[in-house]
């Protein structure tokens, strides 16, 4: 019987592994591996205190730390969960090949981006198609660029994006955009910033690296666009799945927590980072959510109140 099992090896279960094994929590992290979505990043500049840090090194620097308390109270399985029960008095996980029993669960599984199916999509994956605006954005300084999608993300990432690059051109597959008029308004009033509707993506193309895309439109003409880098923003898929019948979900699938604690509707579970209904993800968000849940989690199980 564990005190705490941790499900998830990114920014915010790393995060917690550290802080439960200063505490003295007896604790098991499960993961398939240590990192996170930010271990395909070539260059991360957002990382406090690490100027720049690819997603590999850092993946390595979350595994180095957590090994330090390995065997010293804090345990490492590197399984995939396929399973979670609440026994009442204590969380069952089941993994392929064992079961593990705990007080409590700080459920931290992150999130996978929604992939644009088009031609040449995975081919050009991180060699021009990318997924984080705040990871790759300087990379594509004073170059054509385009970011698929037309809500609120795709705007902010516009935004973003327009102090590195040349130009952005957001291509949104229907006739109207879903991003609020405010954040439309204030997007397309920068000059580097425009948007074509009805654009269905069909082939990305390049030499080794990005070079365009093509895209038909309403009349199902097709079009080229010529740009060295695609951020896609179509949504997040949150990894909620084994937990979504223990603790409330939204209507997107992520877990609602209580933001002063990360706490979830269920006692014994917490949660943090991309697979809550944080407003706002990132690694360092991340980080310190599951900072804030280990805090009140390490006082519930002193005081009993699980």
């Amino acid at each position: 019987m564990y005190d705490l099992i941790i499900i998830g090896g990114g920014p915010a279960g790393v995060s917690a592994c550290v802080y439960a094994a200063r505490k003295k929590l007896n604790t098991l992290v499960i993961a398939s591996e240590i990192g996170g979505q930010s271990t395909v990043s070539a260059g991360i500049e957002n990382w406090i205190g690490t100027p720049i840090i690819s997603g590999f090194d850092l993946a390595k620097n979350f595994e180095k730390h957590i090994k330090l308390y390995e065997n010293k109270g804090l345990d490492i399985k590197k399984e995939t969960v396929t399973e979670i029960k609440d026994e009442n008095d204590f969380i069952t996980i089941k993994t392929k090949n064992s079961s593990y029993k705990s007080k409590a669960l700080m459920y931290c599984a992150g999130s996978s981006r929604r992939k644009i199916q088009a031609q040449g999509a995975k081919d050009f994956e991180h060699k021009g198609i990318t997924y984080c605006a705040t990871c790759d954005g300087p990379v594509f300084t004073d170059m054509d660029i385009a970011v698929v999608g037309g809500g609120n993300a795709g705007f902010e990432t516009a935004l973003q994006l327009a102090e590195y690059t040349k130009s952005v051109t957001l291509l949104n597959r229907s006739p109207s955009y879903n991003a609020d008029q405010i954040t439309v308004k204030k997007a397309f009033e920068n000059k580097k910033i425009s948007g074509i509707l009805n654009a269905e993506i069909t082939e990305f193309f390049g030499d080794g690296l990005l070079e365009g895309l093509k895209y038909k439109d309403d009349t199902k003409k097709e079009h080229t666009l010529k740009i060295n880098g695609a951020f896609i923003e179509i949504g997040l898929i949150p990894e909620t799945n084994l937990i979504k019948n223990l603790a409330e979900t939204n209507q997107m699938g992520k877990i609602i927590v209580d933001p002063k604690t990360q706490k979830t509707s269920n006692n014994r579970i917490w949660s943090a980072g991309d697979c809550t209904d944080g407003l706002y993800h990132q690694n360092n968000i991340a980080s310190g959510d599951a900072v804030k849940a280990l805090e009140n989690l390490f006082i519930s199980i002193k005081k009993e109140d699980i």
